[in-house]
């Protein structure tokens, strides 16, 4: 009996060691096979996670962010105790003591799970394990998956330290809000860095990794309040904290961004304009837009924040002077329904929801909650209701008419109700008196349709200080500084004066400005002057004054417009240009961006300078990859320099035109500011410049430059279309001599540098004779020539480029300006312009001006 029962229980333990050897071979099978062709696990080593590019102002401001994922990558070091404790405590207790996975966790929810019938599935993973998860494999629930997972924890645990794994996986977990790692959950959720995280915050933090859904700061506010206290009681347990602290802790109620207890991290960042978004273009093409938005670059941005709100104002203005002309209203087309006006928290919430710009200094967007009959009562956003309401009166509303249906026009408004109807979203500013700035009344205002950009570069850099692309960024994000292809009509002329001037003529050379006659594939191309006249022969200075298209088309023949296309295309402003007679006055598109960086080559006397948005940047290990002044600094790193002396900067730029042709034409330039098409504009120091209006006024530019600033600014209809009787001395020129009146007191501004080599002449700016050097007088200009050069002045040295009518015509009369007229006062107090008679030049057609 003592035999049988012996060989039966040696049988069972012969049958379970076979069985438990059979079963390790299997485990050891499966786990050999599941663990060919995994992923390296040393690839962790390297790993650099996607992170937030960001960019500052030169003062260090961070003024704009891009990511893919939002995460700021913080080392392991700089991570709080009490954070690392959080998550440790909720998620992988004993975190520190295992190999990568938790055999008494697992065992533990699989008991768990037979209990409940698989009704309680807990996780069992480690932080090693998701780890693995996240960045190796995939997140499907499978048994494949987790025996990889297993695999590869072990593995890693042998490459790498428990606080480098930590280090990955607070850097990697998504915690909802578009929130990847803890530093950026933080900012999310409590606009705090780190350092700045109370106890209770950290235990929030560490509560979500789970399901971020589900533990809503708001929606699933109770939820996550309890997860928080239980994950504060595990830290308490764990000895990481006190329990009077626990105690203490957990009755902090939930506060978070998104409960309104803290501000929006994003408020404190200016709103996203055409400046920092250009940046986003340029860098994506230059480094790649993968390596933009997950490479954690630092970049230093060229732009001075002054003044691109200065340029932002003087552009609004222009614009919207232009469109309150017009006399039309639109409004935004957006309207709230009558329930979304029951009451001022409706109206204010929904009135929030609706997309219109809000990036327009000094506008708010509002509702129309009321139409009287005088006036319509307005609920603004961000502003507080008074007593009585705020209104809409009947003097805001006397400019504008509607317009009905078949493009026909209401009459002019007369009260608020011709324009307004109740639950219409409009935008209003606050008007108020000059002398105190004392509120006076509400004033409706609207996005014009019209449109332009405007941009300011230093000359000697190429630092972009301001750039605005259009009235609103958030009304349109199309830059037209940058992207727009436009006619720049006369504004293109210094450069065919540029190629003149190097050729051999000089400011006092005489050009015949008679009609031209040019048979084309096209037909008879009649070039004009926009005054429908012309003036006999002319010195070259004067006819780039009144910008003469006449005298232009002559000097372009004479010169050939081969070397007129060699100059655009040194300078930049076109890449080809086609050598065709009518593209040397600006009827070949380009973009303000690359007018404005050439005009700067005339400011500088004539050496390259590539703009740029960006003067320095980083990756995310702070190394510089870019930086766009490479000019050497030989006594920048010593300690002290003598008093007298500042640091000697070497610059190897490339020359693009002669010292002394830049000076004449910026001389010549000046006069245009000076007497000419620009002579509306007035500053305290010297300014060049050049206006520019394309045929039918579809384009009005004006292009100027100070001894330290160059700004253009363009404006016209995104598909194009006349404005009107508009010129770019008119409309543009009060944009560049808003903006320049803010940069001079920032900036200043002196005469500009006179290159050695050269010599100066006095002439009369009407003939081109040559005058004592004791003249003086309105038509006395002093001309500067080479050395080595014997011009010879008056009708000596005429030129016609070869189309020889008009050789015999009068000099240009002194006194006689642009006036298409004789300007009158009418009976009833109007002025009004009595054309002169016509000639040849008024009733040929073509050509731009």
């Amino acid at each position: 009996m003592i035999r049988f029962v012996l060989s039966f229980f040696g049988s069972i333990f012969s049958w379970l060691v076979t069985a438990v050897f059979f079963g390790a071979l299997t485990l050891g099978a499966i786990f050999w096979v599941y663990s060919r062709n995994l992923p390296s696990h040393e690839q962790l080593a390297q790993y650099a996670p996607k992170t937030i590019s960001r960019v500052y102002s030169g003062e260090g401001r961070l003024i704009d962010e891009f990511a893919e994922e939002r995460r700021i990558f913080v080392p392991i070091e700089d991570i709080p105790d009490v954070l690392k404790q959080a998550f440790i405590s909720a998620e992988d207790k004993h975190f520190y003591i295992h190999r990568g996975y938790d055999a008494t966790g697992m065992l533990k929810a699989l008991v768990q799970a037979v209990q409940s019938r698989g009704e309680n599935l807990r996780g069992a993973s480690t932080i090693t394990q998701q780890v693995m998860k996240n960045f190796l494999l995939s997140s499907d629930r499978s048994i494949e998956r987790k025996i990889k997972e297993l695999i590869l924890a072990s593995r890693i645990e042998e490459t790498l330290s428990k606080d480098r794994i930590l280090e990955l996986y607070l850097n990697e977990i998504f915690l909802g809000q578009n929130s990847f790692g803890v530093a950026a959950a933080a900012q999310t959720y409590f606009n705090k860095t780190l350092a700045e995280l109370e106890p209770y915050e950290a235990a929030t933090l560490a509560a979500m990794p789970a399901a971020p859904s589900n533990f809503h700061p708001v929606r699933n506010r109770e939820r996550l309040e309890g997860r928080r206290n239980h994950v504060l009681r595990e830290m308490w347990q764990n000895g990481y904290i006190s329990e009077q602290t626990y105690r203490t802790q957990r009755l902090e109620p939930v506060r978070s961004v998104q409960n309104g207890d803290y501000p929006p991290f994003r408020d404190a960042l200016p709103p996203r304009d055409y400046f920092t978004d250009e940046i986003r273009r340029q860098l994506s093409r230059s480094f790649g837009q993968e390596e933009f938005f997950t490479g954690g670059l630092t970049i230093r941005a060229t732009v001075d924040p002054e003044m691109q709100d200065a340029a932002a104002r003087a552009l609004r203005q222009a614009l919207e002077d232009y469109d309150r002309n017009t006399g039309l209203w639109r409004g935004t087309g957006k309207t709230l329904p009558p329930e979304d006006l029951a009451s001022e928290d409706s109206w204010r919430a929904a009135l929030a929801r609706v997309d219109v710009p809000r990036d327009i200094e000094g506008w708010h967007p509002a509702v129309v909650l009321e139409i009287g009959r005088n006036d319509a009562r307005i609920g603004i956003e961000g502003v507080d209701e008074v007593p009585g309401g705020h209104h809409i009166e009947a003097r805001d509303v006397t400019w504008a008419r509607k317009m009905l249906p078949g493009r026909a026009r209401a009459p002019r408004a007369k009260v608020p109700g011709d324009l307004l109807e109740v639950g219409d979203v409009v935008h209003v500013r606050a008007i108020t008196r000059d002398q105190d700035g004392s509120f006076v009344r509400w004033s409706l205002r609207q996005v014009p349709r019209i449109e332009g950009a405007f941009m300011a570069m230093d000359v000697d850099t190429g630092r972009v200080i301001a750039m605005q692309g259009g009235f609103s960024y958030q009304s349109s994000v199309f830059n037209r500084a940058t992207q727009a292809m436009r006619q720049p009509g006369s504004s293109f002329k210094p450069f065919v004066y540029a190629a003149a001037l190097d050729s051999g003529f000089t400011p006092a050379t005489i050009v015949v400005d008679a009609p031209i006659e040019v048979n084309t594939p096209q037909g008879m191309w009649r070039p004009k002057n926009a005054s429908n006249r012309f003036y006999g022969p002319t010195p070259l200075r004067t006819g780039i004054e009144q910008s003469r298209n006449l005298m232009t088309v002559r000097i372009a023949q004479e010169v050939g417009m081969d070397t007129v296309a060699r100059y655009a295309e040194r300078f930049g402003v076109y890449n080809p240009m086609k050598p065709f007679l009518a593209n040397a006055l600006g009827s070949q598109e380009t973009t303000l961006f690359q007018m404005v960086a050439a005009y700067a080559m005339f400011a500088n006397g004539g050496e390259r300078v590539e703009p740029t948005l960006v003067d320095r940047v980083q990756d995310r290990w702070g190394r510089t990859i870019y930086r766009h002044d490479r000019r050497l600094c030989e006594d920048c790193t010593a300690e002290s320099l003598p008093p007298t002396l500042g640091p000697t900067i070497v610059s190897n730029r490339e020359r693009v035109m002669d010292a002394i042709t830049a000076y004449q034409l910026t001389s010549m330039l000046q006069g245009v500011v000076q007497r000419g098409t620009a002579r509306s504009v007035r500053l305290p120091v010297p300014i060049a410049g050049k206006t520019g209006t394309t045929n039918d006024a579809k384009d009005v530019w004006f292009v100027g430059y100070s001894s330290e600033i160059v700004a253009g600014c363009y404006i016209g209809y995104d598909t194009p279309r006349s404005l009107g009787g508009v010129s770019g001395g008119g409309t543009c020129g009060p944009v560049f001599q808003r903006f320049m009146q803010e940069a001079i007191k920032k900036y200043g501004g002196g005469k500009f540098r006179v290159p050695p080599g050269g010599h100066f002449i006095k002439i009369d700016r009407y003939s081109g004779a040559r005058l004592p050097n004791e003249a003086s007088g309105p038509n006395v200009v002093s001309e500067y020539f080479r050395d080595n050069e014997d011009p010879i002045f008056g009708i000596g040295a005429m030129v016609d480029g070869g189309f020889a009518m008009g050789a015999n015509l009068p000099l240009f009369a002194r006194g006689e300006s642009d006036d298409a007229g004789t300007t009158v006062t009418t009976s009833t107090g109007r002025t009004r312009t009595i054309p002169r008679k016509s000639n040849f030049g008024s009733i040929s057609a073509g050509g731009l001006y």
